[in-house]
């Protein structure tokens, strides 16, 4: 399978409306989203055809990072971010007027071991002395390859690493790159491992089974927010009842999801599979331990600001920015008392 293609999404793909919602004037939504099972919620109520009944109509982009698409946000040529909450306290600090309306998922990233590192990672063995024996034998340290400094796969890898873990520092070099790199630098052994999200574990595994998971999303960092639903300030001030529409799509996908994962996956494997990726892998990622559902945006809030102040610790950022108007969870509540 060739990744790169992987990541290509199309142009342009009507979103989907709610049932029993009246019918809206068309409202045009620019979205940009990261190519992870993550955004899973979103393409199902695509899919189902609950935001196209809102008069939602979404012309969605893809990115490699969260960060990637905060200058989209910045020069206003997205409306709806659908990717890592880590940068967005900062894009707003900075002036980005960026509000978080629904969480899609949590314990995203995992930790994986290529097949050069994962024989350092046997049985009773800690995290610490696998990587320092992997120096020992190779007179360099592990690398590991995760996205940009600020996203939260780079906060929650160095958080296991040097806060969990107690990994000692000479023994890992941290390489950053994009989601599309960090996938073919695993499968390719020119890194030692890195993290990952669905579908790429589900794809690394089944590809290669000597790839090793051994840190969970939880375990990597306690209460991992990771993907999140957010609208630009100008957007949601215009169009409340399109945020309105997309969120109550959100709270009705993840039930799908849950419920009856196999009438969502086609969703899913169209909107990042694009027919390429085989969808028995898709449905299987979308069941897997690195794949947890969660609108409730009140959930990660706490922990959203928990990373935030490690990101001051490590100097991805200068100071905390104020979560002051950033989380707008009136969306959720709604959604929830109306049942969607």
């Amino acid at each position: 399978m060739d990744r790169r293609q992987f990541l290509i999404a199309g142009a342009t793909v009507a979103a989907a409306p709610l049932a029993g919602a009246a019918r809206a004037q068309s409202v045009a939504a620019r979205v940009g989203y990261i190519p992870i099972v993550g955004t899973a919620p979103f393409f199902v109520a695509n899919g189902e055809g609950w935001l196209k009944q809102g008069g939602v109509e979404a012309a969605i982009t893809v990115f490699e990072s969260g960060p990637n698409m905060i200058q989209a946000l910045a020069s206003g040529t997205i409306d709806i971010y659908v990717a890592g909450v880590a940068p967005l306290a900062v894009a707003r600090s900075r002036g980005v007027d960026i509000r978080v309306v629904a969480s899609t998922a949590v314990g995203e990233n995992v930790v994986v071991t290529a097949p050069s590192l994962t024989k350092f990672f046997t049985d009773g063995v800690a995290p610490a002395a696998a990587f320092k024996a992997f120096r020992a034998a190779n007179g360099k340290p592990a690398r590991l390859a995760t996205q940009p400094p600020g996203s939260v796969p780079d906060t929650v890898l160095e958080y296991w690493l040097w806060e969990v873990a107690k990994v000692d520092k000479a023994d890992v070099a941290i390489v950053p790159m994009g989601i599309d790199a960090t996938q073919q630098a695993i499968l390719a052994g020119a890194v030692d491992g890195g993290t990952v999200r669905e579908p790429a574990l589900t794809i690394l595994q089944t590809r290669n089974p000597q790839i090793k998971l051994v840190a969970g999303g939880e375990e990597v960092f306690p209460g991992q927010p990771g993907t999140v639903v957010a609208v630009s300030g100008a957007f949601a001030t215009k169009n409340p009842a399109a945020v309105q529409t997309v969120v109550d799509g959100l709270v009705k996908a993840a039930a799908l999801l849950k419920a009856d994962p196999d009438k969502a996956t086609p969703h899913v494997a169209a909107a990042l599979g694009k027919g390429i990726v085989d969808p028995e892998l898709i449905r299987k990622a979308l069941v897997s331990p690195a794949s947890r559902f969660e609108i409730d945006p009140r959930k990660i809030i706490k922990p959203a600001r928990a990373m935030q102040a490690y990101q001051v610790k490590l100097g991805s950022l200068d100071k905390e920015a104020p979560f002051d108007g950033l989380f707008e969870t009136q969306y959720y509540e709604r959604a929830i008392k109306t049942g969607g």
